[in-house]
């Protein structure tokens, strides 16, 4: 009877461990996008949100590797949504996909995100970042508990300007001394929203302490320093998905 208790239980412990280490694996598999809730540049009219694009071409790389994506926003459900082309291919796979279209119109609220369950936080661009993810303090602690935890912290566009309000344990703010890319004054200025936007992104991101890099309009520029990886505009979508897949290869 003994020998019979003690192979019971050894086959309990096997099974918990491998439960853990599965439990352990699935987590390192999930990847949180953050999106903007807010639909209005500024005092004008015109409608914005996340940029479709921001979104869709970094997903298709981390999908296609395998990685399970959640998607948070301000407000939680479905998120508006800016730069609709389903003219390009990949905007088009995300869109028809039924289950991450399904999970971005449902998208979580700050709240109901337990941040141990990520390796990485995304932030996606579209103009509406610069109203409502700079100061979201819940968001901000959400990405400062996965970087803490060894987890990836990153951004294209205006997505950065989810970073700016972003500390660390030892109070300093993630960007500080740190190479970080974003949307630039010059293209700011190229859109005509310089007297729009409530703050120039590059500007103050500088003023955190970044150490900030850029190349001439539209041109892909990605930036990764220290688990902190940021590009510089649409055209940079599908490059920053890349280097996260290449750092989360790297752990």
């Amino acid at each position: 009877m003994k020998k019979l208790a003690l192979l019971f239980l050894s086959l309990f412990t096997i099974g918990f461990i491998q439960a853990q280490n599965q439990k352990s694996i699935d987590m390192k598999k999930k990847i949180l996008f953050v999106v903007t809730s807010h639909d209005k540049k500024g005092s004008t009219d015109e409608k914005t949100g996340y940029y479709l694009g921001e979104v869709s071409h970094p997903w298709e790389v981390l999908h296609k590797a395998g990685y399970d994506i959640d998607f948070v926003s301000p407000k939680g459900g479905t998120p508006p949504v800016d730069g609709f082309d389903l003219k390009d291919p990949i905007n088009k796979e995300f869109w028809e996909n039924k289950e991450y279209k399904n999970k971005i119109d449902h998208s979580l609220t700050p709240s109901q995100v337990n941040p141990k369950e990520y390796s990485t936080i995304f932030y996606a661009g579209g103009h509406g970042a610069m109203w409502d993810l700079t100061d979201n303090k819940e968001l901000a602690n959400i990405a400062s508990i996965i970087y803490e935890n060894g987890g990836i912290v990153a951004g294209v566009c205006h997505g950065p300007a989810g970073l700016v309000n972003i500390k660390l344990n030892n109070g300093k703010y993630l960007v500080d001394g740190k190479k970080i890319n974003a949307f630039t004054n010059e293209e700011e200025s190229a859109v005509k929203l310089t007297d729009v936007v409530p703050f120039l992104l590059e500007n103050k991101l500088k003023e955190r302490g970044a150490k900030f890099e850029k190349s001439g309009l539209w041109q892909n520029h990605v930036v990764s320093d220290q688990r902190v990886i940021t590009g510089q505009n649409p055209q940079s979508a599908k490059s920053v998905g890349e280097a996260i897949l290449k750092e989360l290869n790297n752990k």
